[in-house]
Order: C-alpha cells, then structure tokens, then sequence
C-alpha cells in the first residue's frame, strides 16, 4: 500500500511479443437510440442553420467524423423493443406518431430506417443494426433483413427499391433484442424464452443473408440476479448461431469518492473475464470449434441526469432526457474504461460508447445553435484515432491503494497499441494518483528506430470542470517533459491524468 504523500515511480516493460490481440476497429463503436435529443435536435434538425437538404446537422457530423467511429448501433436500446420498422420507412407524410413507453415519449418516425442508414454513411459509419423481440419476433426480423440486405426480387427488397434505394445496404451487425432480461424491458423474457426466440429468429436471418453476424442478449448488466445463469442458457439454446455475447455496464460516482470511482475499471475488467468464461463454458459444452466473442454494446458514465429525468414531462416529442453534462473526472474514467477494453481486445470485438450526441455522450447540442465536446470526447476520440493495430500488455510495476470497494488499485493505468502500418507504438496511461504525479519509465523490447512523436495530457485542477457551449475548460494539451532514448521512454504523468503518448519505432530486425 503506498502512501500518496511520497513521489510515486512506475517501471514497464514494452514487449513487441507481449500480445494481447488485434484491435477490432469496431470496438471504437458507439450508439443512436431514439431516446431524448439523440436524434431529433441532435443529428436531425431540420432548419437548423448547418442542416443538409435532409435535415442532417452538418456541425454535429463534423464532430462524429473526428471521431472516426467504424460502428453505430441502432435504433435502440430499450427503444427497440416496441418498435415496428415498418412505421420508419415511405413516405414521411404517411408515417404514424406513436406513444413510445419505454422512454414514454412521442416518436414521430421523421427518421427511420433508411434516414439513418444514410447518415450513418455520411458518417462513414456501419450499422449494427437492432431488430425487436419484445413485441415481435422471426417473422419480422426476416422482413426488415429481406428489406435491408437482398439485393431484389421479393416483397421487401421490392419495397425498398420503391423508396428509391436500388442497391442493398449489406448491414453485416445485428443485435437480437436488448436486454431481455430487464423487468422493465417491453416483451420481457425468462432466458429459456429468449433463448428460443433468439435462436429460430438467427435461423431465419441466416437464411436470408448467411454472412451477417448475431449478437445474443447477455445480461443488462453484472449485478442482475440472471447473471451469469441468463448466459449460460441463452448460449446452450443457441451456441452455433450465435457470434456475440453482448455486455452492458454503465459506471457513476454518486457518493463523490474519486478514488473508488477511478477504481471502477476493475468492475468492467472482471465483468468481461466472468462473461468470456461462460462463453468458453458453452463451447465446451456443445463440443464446438466455435468461438462467441463479447460485443460491449452499451458502456460509459451514466449518473448525472437520473433525479432529473425522474421529474421529465410524459409523452413529449424529443424530450431532453439521459443529458449528463461530464465532468474531467468523468473523462479520467471514460479513459480508465477505454484501456480496460482494449486489454481484453483478444475478445471484446465490437463496443458502443452509449451514446453519442446529447443522451449521455461526449458531443451536446443547443436547438438552433451550437454543438460543443464534452470532457470525454477527447479520450474516446484520441483511442479511437490511436488504438488501433495490435494491443501489447505492458509489464507495469507500480504502487497500489484499496478504495471503498476495491483493494489493489494501481495508480497507474496503462496499455499500448502498436501499429505496424502507421509504425507507431502508442501507450495510453491515467495516472489514478490525487496527489502526485507519476514518474514513469518504460523499457521497449523488440523496437528499433525510435522517436518520440507526442505526449498529450488531459488533465485539470477542477475535478468537476465541465465544457459548455461557450468555454472549453477540458481539452488535451502538448506534454513537453518526456524523452525518449536508446529504446527508454522517461515521462512524468501528471496526478489525475489521461496521457496518451505516441512513439515512431519498428520492429526489431
């Protein structure tokens, strides 16, 4: 146990051999329900003064492609467990206003189906798309992937046609349902319930178009009473259909104990090795070659906005719901979390920060106005532009703390990403420490060639700092103290910090 009153020091070692796994692109994802403002006065606001012919703010897609998100789940979420697709698509005129209860919102299908599958584009995104197994079920299921994905020739791929959209769309994701186990889920379902459903609905998907790929319901989060007996039965229904296992865990700091919240990483570390266990159990079990791997398809922080949205006004279109406003210490946890993803990067495939503009996400809006970077924009983005290649899993000796429910904390956070295309060794770092910085040394073994290219650091006094509209407080900013030499990199990383530090070097000969 360390004592914070004394100058910390931390040594790692950078093996080019100490592989983790190859990033998949689609773990930087993110996430569009049609929840509050995501959609309407967030990606779509006709009139506004930045708005494309279709509606599509053009400032707010500017920030989304900064970020380079390869993934966008959609259209939800507890959302899509009463949704019927067919009210989002034809003519807009022609399309029903509903009562939506999971959200008990107005939804005014102005943006279906084919509206975001062409923002999603314009994004430079895919979609990973959600079908309903709450009120629905197969037969509906096969319609909209007839609809999306065959090419012509039969009623929905016809109908498609009609709107004006002659090529398929060949969305590759699908997700079967979300979170089927939660009581207040529309169509809530026993795990033998949806297990059976999940599986004849994959059947029939796979049938129509055999190279997508299905991600089952895990549970809505760890500490559900279902898990991990959910899992096991859901995948001993279905294992061979199957090619996720989705994971959901949202993270907050409700009793203001930073050091505990810091720590919170460890709960999404354990949580992943318990979920990739019951996944390995059920191949075992079902003598498969197959291998289901984890889509972390709902993760972030979420506890700013729950007493608020309790006193929201039913049954209004676009509400402003879920619109936590971030502090820095909220980024330092967002990057503690990023790096824990990455760590597992040999089976977390597929990720989605929940969500992406103004329902708990790193991009706000104004109606009429601005859009504006949250404080935990620049962690996700700065992983998503610099993490992705091959995950090395750095030997790390550091002092540790306990905290109010975790024991064994390092100070010291920390994974790197090598690159071969780019040639680039990138090592992503949070200092946890609330009192001194950290004095870091790294050894690279299996590296030639080097140069230190940058060291960014997010850091700030205020743990509570926020960006609005007018004043961006948080933002990253160039450390000038590291050195690089002979294959050992010295940096000092601030107390409370995202460091992300990006070195030019190749492999050895």
């Amino acid at each position: 146990m360390a004592d914070e009153g004394v100058s910390m020091k931390a040594s790692m070692t950078i093996d080019l051999e100490f592989v983790v796994g190859e990033v998949d692109d689609r773990i930087f994802g993110s996430f569009i329900e049609h929840l509050g403002r995501a959609v309407y006065e967030g990606i779509y606001e006709p009139g506004h003064p930045s708005a494309d012919s279709s509606g599509f703010r053009g400032d707010v897609l500017d920030l989304v492609k900064a970020l380079k998100v390869p993934l966008i789940r959609y259209p939800g979420g507890n959302f899509v467990s009463g949704y019927n697709w067919e009210d989002g698509v034809g003519p807009v005129a022609d399309r029903p206003r509903r009562l939506e209860l999971a959200w008990r919102s107005v939804e005014s299908n102005e943006v279906g189906t084919d509206e975001f599958i062409r923002w999603a584009h314009l994004a430079g995104a895919e979609v990973n798309m959600s079908v309903n197994l709450g009120t629905r079920g197969p037969d509906e299921a096969r319609a909209l992937i007839e609809y999306c994905n065959h090419p012509a020739g039969s009623r929905w791929s016809d109908l498609r046609i009609s709107h004006g959209i002659r090529e398929p769309y060949g969305i590759r994701t699908w997700c079967l349902g979300n979170e089927m186990d939660g009581p207040w889920q529309i169509g809530h379902k026993t795990a033998y319930e949806y297990g059976r459903i999940a599986t004849e609905t994959a059947k029939v998907m796979k049938w129509v178009d055999p190279t997508i790929e299905l991600v089952a319901c895990g549970s809505s989060y760890r500490s559900m009473a279902t898990f991990p007996e959910w899992e096991r039965i859901v995948l001993e229904e279905g294992y061979e259909h199957f090619d996720y296992l989705s994971i959901h865990s949202y993270y907050g700091n409700q009793e203001d104990d930073i050091r505990n919240y810091l720590a919170k990483s460890l709960d999404m570390d354990a949580y992943i090795n318990s979920a990739t266990a019951i996944c390995d159990y059920a191949k075992a079990k079902s003598r498969s070659s197959k291998t289901v791997n984890l889509s972390f398809d709902e993760w972030n922080v979420w506890f700013h906005s729950l007493e608020l949205d309790k006193k929201r006004e039913p049954w209004l279109v676009a509400p402003p719901l879920l619109e936590d406003i971030y502090t820095f210490e909220d980024a330092l946890v967002v990057g503690c979390l990023i790096i824990t993803l990455l760590k597992h990067a040999d089976r977390v495939k597929i990720a989605c920060l929940a969500q992406l503009v103004n329902v708990i996400a790193p991009i706000m809006t104004k109606k009429g106005g601005k859009a504006w970077r949250q404080t935990t924009y620049y962690p996700f983005m700065q992983a998503s532009l610099y993490g992705r290649g091959t995950v090395l899993n750095p030997a790390i000796s550091c002092p540790q703390y306990d905290s109010k429910d975790f024991s064994g904390v390092p100070f010291l956070e920390s994974v790197a990403v090598h690159n071969a295309d780019s040639g680039e060794l990138t090592l992503f770092a949070v200092n946890r420490s609330t009192e001194e910085e950290l004095e870091l040394t790294a050894k690279l073994r299996g590296f030639e060639n080097h140069r230190l290219v940058e060291h960014t650091v997010l850091t700030n006094p205020d743990l509570k700092a926020v960006n609005t509209e007018s004043k961006e407080n948080v933002y990253p900013s160039n450390c000038t103290t590291s050195e690089l030499e002979a294959g050992n990199l010295h940096a000092k990383l601030p107390k409370l910090s995202w460091n992300v530090i990006r070195m030019s070097t190749t492999p050895a000969a």
